[in-house]
Parts: structure tokens; C-alpha cells; sequence
């Protein structure tokens, strides 16, 4: 959830909390369903919350501050559900929340309906006082992003997006994905309910309500299916967050991120089979900021990691630092003003010669949220190259990220909250569709001298998720 979306859930649950209180026609038992939901909701435990908002709306299907609070929670699971919601709330009680039609561009953003979108962003703009320019300057982000999304929806690439499956991904967050150098292992970081200190009782439960984050190991069984995964607890997995980040040296190595402080890099190597306590990188890399994500080139030489060590606001930019000749790594060196915005730029990832940098951006030209860019490294210039929008359906209006090639390049990894998944975010995979050309002549068995034109020809065949597809054509003179 943006920051704009929490500054308006903030200042409207006081509202909230004194709607349901004062209410004369709820039953007391449904007054205090609706004011745990709001307790729960004001904590961004937006999980928890929905429970007793739906069993105030079973009583009372019509109960607008329910159907409001419940269509926002759901933004973060279900986005359909999220728009059936907050519009049936509008359709109730029209002034339901003073920021309604921010509510309803967010939902009709997210479920491609982006002229709406724009609509009632700029209806929401309209309400706001002239002083408010910080609030103006944010709405008027959301509106770009509404017609980014637009143009870029209009123009897909060629791409075949697939969901890894209910083995790998569930009704929580899993993202950061890492591949082994043979493609047969991978590791990636899950909110499950597999996680460590799961048990509520035990306390495995983080600030926004959720399971905290743990790191997983699978390994495939063949091109479309994993084992089940297995938590790579004990040293790696603590009582925190903790989220992959990169395999390097051979598979020996694992750079991984840790809730120390506000968030750290830490590093673990993998002896006996066994994987080592994981040690934080120095003080030229993690700081009493966030240091999210991070990225170690093939010779070990260079570092690039998200942080917001340098921003006035906390924001995420990209750095990277190089190695001494002590072994250490040096300062931290900005990639510049072509790769970072005043918004966040983090997972970053270098392809394997160096020329094709990726990262994701809440900045540039993004559909929304976070978005997958490229930047092509200018030799002579000796700087990183404009970043280009890797496209729909690459991004989607919502968070995409952790972009990772395939070891052999053909296809990449990356984790994103789209509709049609499991939940929140999931990882995918997007192989890259060649066009080809088919050129020749069709002859007579009788007559192999003389081209026969218009002879239906047809194509059968697969696509990458199984489906049978045939196509057709008819020869030309």
C-alpha cells in the first residue's frame, strides 16, 4: 500500500471507530465485530481484519462502513473482490468515506480500468483544498500512472507469463526468486504459514498481521513441476524477516536480507552441505537504513544494492560498491540521476555481460507501484543508459519485481501481485516469444516443377502451458 493510501486510512478511522460506536441500529455483538475489524485495520492487519468485517456484513450486507473497510483490506488479496466492494459501499451510502473516489481510482486502476481510474482520480483532486500541494503533487502521479498503464496495456510484447503453481506459491507472499546455475534448485522467500514461529501463540507474526518471511529451497522434477518445498531453517531463518536475495561463487554462497536494525545484507556460504550463520556486509553497505536488496556480479568484484541511507525521505535508490584490495567493500557510489527518481528503486540485477542492467521502479514511466526497467550501459558515455519499461505483461498496475534471468538466459523469474494468483504476490516465469518465418512452395506428387498456390496449410502444435493451438494459412501464387 502506497503512502498516500495510509495517510487516507489513518485519518479517516478515528471517523470509523466513532461511526460504529455511536450507531444505534447495529446489534451490540455486530458494533463489536466492526470495531475489532477497525482496531485490526488502523494496525494495516488487513488479513485479520476482514473476518469481522464479513461477519458484520452477513447480518447486515447493506453496512457501508463493512463493505468500505473490507473492499480496502481486500486490495492487498483480492482485487476484484476489492472493487465489488468499496463500489457496492459507494452505491449504499455515496459519502461513505470523504476520500471515495480516490478508493474507487485505486480499484479500477488495479482491475484495468484505467480511463475510470482517471476519472476519479481527478474527481478526488477537485475536493482537495488549494494548500494541499503535496497531496495534489501525488494524485497527479497516480493519474500518469493510469495513462502509462494505458499505453503500455495497448502495446503488449510477445511474452508467455506462467504462474509456478500451487506448490511453490500460496494464499501469501512469495517473492525474490534465486535460481541455481544448473536451473534445478530454487530458492525463494515465503509468508506462509510453513514459516518459523508460524504459530501464532509462539508470536511468528509480524507488524502488518502476516506470517514474518522465511527462506525456501525446492528442486525441480522436470520443466513444469517442483518438489515441495522445505523451510531452510536453523542459521538462515531466524525469528524475523528473512528473504533471499542471490546464489554467487558457484552456488556457494547466498546473499540474503535480514529485518536487523531497519533492514540489513547479510551473507551466508554453504560448507558440508550446511549453510553457514549469515554475516552482515560492513558499514559501507548497511547502514540504521533499509538496505532491501542487492546484486554480487559474477567475478565478485561489485556490489549493487538497494538503500535508503542517502534519500531525504527514506526512498530507495541504487548504489554499488566495488571491492578493495583488502577484500572489504568500499564506498558507496550513486548510480545516478538516469537510474534513480525521488521514488524507490530497488532489486537491482546486472545480465551475465554486464551491458543490460535491470531494476525495479516506482518512478519513470510505471504502471503503477513498482514496475521491471532496463538500462543499456553506454560504453564510450561510461554511464548507465535511459531506462526502458520492460512492458505488459512483464508489469501489470501493481508490484512487479526481482527480476532474474534463467541461467541460460532464455526465459527469467520475477515475483508479482497480478490477477489470477493465488493471493499477494507470486513468482512467475516469462519466456520470451520468437516470431519465425515460414518461406517455401508446396509441388504435385505428379508435377514437381510447377508451385501449387492456394493450398491450405495447417500448423498444430502447443503452447508453452500445454494448451493445443493450430493456425492456418493458404499458399500464394
Amino acid at each position: 500500500m502506497d503512502n498516500l493510501s495510509r495517510k487516507l486510512l489513518h485519518a479517516s478511522c478515528a471517523l470509523a471507530l466513532t461511526a460504529a460506536a455511536s450507531s444505534p441500529a447495529l446489534a451490540q455483538s455486530t458494533r463489536k465485530d466492526l470495531k475489532t475489524g477497525n482496531k485490526l485495520f488502523d494496525l494495516e492487519n488487513y488479513r485479520a481484519s476482514i473476518p469481522y468485517y464479513e461477519r458484520v456484513l452477513a447480518k447486515d450486507p447493506n453496512n457501508a462502513q463493512a463493505l468500505f473497510r473490507a473492499g480496502v483490506a481486500y486490495l492487498s488479496f483480492d482485487k476484484e473482490k476489492a472493487s465489488d466492494y468499496i463500489y457496492k459501499a459507494q452505491k449504499v451510502k455515496p459519502k461513505v468515506s470523504r476520500d471515495i473516489e480516490y478508493w474507487l481510482g485505486q480499484v479500477d486502476h488495479l482491475n484495468y480500468n484505467f480511463d475510470e481510474a482517471i476519472t476519479h482520480y481527478q474527481a478526488y483532486n477537485a475536493t482537495l483544498k488549494k494548500k494541499n500541494d503535496s497531496r495534489r503533487e501525488e494524485v497527479a502521479q497516480l493519474i500518469q500512472h493510469s495513462k502509462n498503464a494505458k499505453v503500455l496495456f495497448n502495446q503488449p510484447k510477445d511474452i508467455f507469463v506462467k504462474n509456478l503453481g500451487p506448490t511453490i506459491n500460496t494464499q501469501y507472499s512469495e517473492h525474490s526468486p534465486v535460481i541455481s546455475s544448473d536451473d534445478k534448485t530454487l530458492i525463494f522467500t515465503s509468508r506462509g504459514e510453513q514459516v518459523t514461529g508460524s504459530d501464532v501463540k509462539k508470536k511468528g507474526i509480524a507488524a502488518d498481521g502476516e506470517y514474518f518471511e522465511d527462506i525456501f529451497e525446492t528442486h525441480r522434477i522436470d520443466a513444469d513441476n517442483w518438489e515441495k518445498p522445505r523451510s531452510l531453517s536453523g542459521v538462515l531463518n531466524g525469528k524475523g524477516h528473512d528473504a533471499s536475495i542471490q546464489l554467487f561463487d558457484n552456488d556457494t554462497k547466498l546473499l540474503m536480507y535480514r529485518s536487523d536494525e531497519d533492514g540489513d545484507l547479510f551473507m551466508s556460504e554453504k560448507t558440508g552441505g550446511d549453510w553457514t550463520a549469515p554475516k552482515k556486509l560492513n558499514s559501507n553497505i548497511n547502514s540504521k537504513y533499509y538496505e532491501g536488496d542487492a546484486y554480487i556480479t559474477p567475478d565478485g568484484m561489485t556490489l549493487y544494492f538497494s538503500t535508503g541511507k542517502y534519500s531525504e525521505d527514506g526512498s530507495l535508490d541504487l548504489y554499488y560498491s566495488t571491492r578493495s584490495a583488502g577484500g572489504d567493500w568500499g564506498p558507496a557510489k550513486s548510480l545516478g540521476g538516469a537510474i534513480n527518481t525521488k521514488f524507490d528503486e530497488d532489486s537491482p540485477y546486472l545480465s551475465r555481460d554486464g551491458k543490460t542492467f535491470y531494476f525495479s521502479s516506482r518512478g519513470h514511466n510505471t504502471m503503477g507501484n513498482y514496475d521491471i526497467f532496463k538500462s543499456q550501459y553506454d560504453s564510450i558515455g561510461r554511464k548507465w543508459g535511459r531506462p526502458e519499461n520492460l512492458g505488459y505483461p512483464v508489469n501489470t498496475p501493481d508490484a512487479d519485481s526481482y527480476y532474474r534471468l534463467a541461467p541460460d538466459g532464455s526465459y527469467a523469474y520475477l515475483s508479482s501481485y497480478r490477477i489470477g494468483g493465488y493471493g499477494e504476490k507470486d513468482i512467475y516465469t516469462i519466456n520470451y516469444i520468437k516470431n519465425v518465418t515460414i518461406k517455401g512452395m508446396v509441388f504435385s506428387k505428379q508435377d514437381s516443377m510447377m508451385a501449387i498456390p492456394g493450398v491450405e496449410l495447417v500448423f498444430s502444435g502447443k503452447t508453452a502451458d500445454g494448451q493445443a493451438i493450430s493456425f492456418r494459412d493458404i499458399t500464394k501464387p
